[in-house]
């Protein structure tokens, strides 16, 4: 981690500096300026005070993942890019409960959100993480749990004699002066896939966090892949080995969502499994959730609905009636016409089309551009071609490409 970041932990660690983080209230960008001033005048060195607004803004930005326990943690900004989201640690740490496990090592904790949901469970939890400041925010944040420990080390090199789980989440950015970017060769991750896969071998349960795009091929035989998505959002893919994966289960799609949580599961391999029918763009169309898209189970979903695709290899789903699902988000079709940017800015005019919405697949269509062709002038145009909404879906069925006028259910 950069001395940025150190600089940024190191005063909070003191009792001045964790009295004044404690004493501030939520994060405000438009009173930050004055508070700036205010804290400098009664006498806090420059140093404190940044750091505590700056740990100030990264924990009103963690309420989002973390609730009310962000108040009480630590956080750096890389560390909470790539934190997990609460509900989703609990549901990792659920896992290795079912499975009836005591004892787990989380290899590269980060700043411990996987470890906070494990030792809630009052599983054991050792917590190694190999960056000092990341390591010293994990500390502070597991300080309620007494079964939990933080190691500063190297993943790879921790014993784990004992020890009967492994949870992983794999460093999948480099951090550099110009921010941190993310690698997508799981063996270029700190610690790589193949550490996980020796773990798993060797017999003990293992979860691995990795990133969404991971590519199918990637995924290594005998594990569950499970993609979950987050109000809409597709967070991970997490992989889990011997004891923590479910039998006759290959791939999963998690959904959680406002209503609940639901899951579409596969026991085929990725490429197999059902075939959906084709046929004509028609009744409604259903956008899957990302985490089916990944999990390559539009199919399922398609069969689910009574539906069928228009093109085999675009994720759109058509079906005659509308049928309540948490995988895909449905829209009545009104119309459909060829793309053609012409007849396009003419039907937007016929209506009186004052705000557009654009979604694509299979089109070689950048929405926003389009959008500016369709309603040059921007939003006073706008305003004067009145308030009317529409929603238009731009893909291809075989070779021909269309438009298609739809509005959400």
């Amino acid at each position: 981690m950069s001395h940025a970041a150190q600089d940024q932990i190191a005063p909070l660690l003191t009792p001045e500096g964790w009295d004044l983080l404690a004493s501030l209230g939520p994060y405000r960008e438009d009173t930050s300026f004055e508070l700036n001033s205010a804290l400098r005048k009664a006498g806090h060195s420059p140093g404190l005070v940044s750091a505590v607004l700056t740990q100030s803004r990264l924990r009103t930005k963690a309420e989002a993942k973390f609730g009310e326990f962000a108040r009480r943690m630590l956080f750096t900004q890389a560390g909470l890019e790539q934190a997990t989201r609460l509900n989703v640690a609990a549901r990792h740490a659920q896992r290795f409960a079912a499975a009836g496990i005591s004892s787990v090592a989380d290899l590269g904790c980060g700043l411990g959100a996987d470890s906070l949901a494990l030792a809630s469970l009052d599983i054991n939890v050792t917590a190694v993480e190999m960056d000092e400041t990341t390591a010293a925010c994990a500390t502070v944040n597991l300080i309620p749990f007494p079964n939990a420990t933080v190691v500063h080390a190297d993943a790879t090199s921790v014993p784990l004699e004992g020890i009967d789980g492994v949870w992983l989440d794999p460093a999948r950015r480099v951090t550099s002066t110009s921010g941190t970017k993310r690698i997508w060769d799981p063996e270029a991750f700190s610690p790589p896939l193949s550490f996980a896969e020796s773990l798993a071998a060797a017999g003990k349960a293992v979860g691995v966090k990795m990133g969404p795009g991971m590519p199918h091929d990637s995924v290594p035989p005998g594990c569950e892949a499970q993609w979950v998505s987050v109000a809409g959002d597709v967070t991970e893919v997490s992989l889990w080995f011997n004891a923590v994966r479910r039998p006759g289960i290959r791939r999963a799609a998690l959904v959680l969502g406002p209503s609940g949580a639901a899951e579409l599961t596969s026991g085929e391999d990725f490429g197999a499994g059902p075939a959906a029918p084709v046929g004509p763009a028609e009744g409604y169309l259903y956008e899957p959730d990302g985490a089916v898209i990944r999990a390559g189970l539009v199919a399922d979903v398609a069969l689910q609905l009574g539906g069928h695709l228009v093109d085999e290899h675009i994720a759109y789903i058509f079906a005659p009636q509308l049928v309540d699902t948490p995988f895909a988000r449905a829209y009545r079709v009104l119309d459909m016409m060829p793309y053609n940017v012409k007849a396009l800015k003419a039907w937007v005019k016929a209506e009186g089309i004052g705000v557009l919405d654009i979604k694509k697949r299979g089109a070689a269509v950048t929405p926003e551009e389009l959008r500016k062709q369709l309603l040059p002038g921007g939003k006073a145009a706008a305003k004067k071609a009145g308030n009317k909404t529409a929603t238009l879906v731009l893909t291809r069925i075989g070779e021909d490409r269309v438009a298609i006028v739809v509005e959400p259910v």
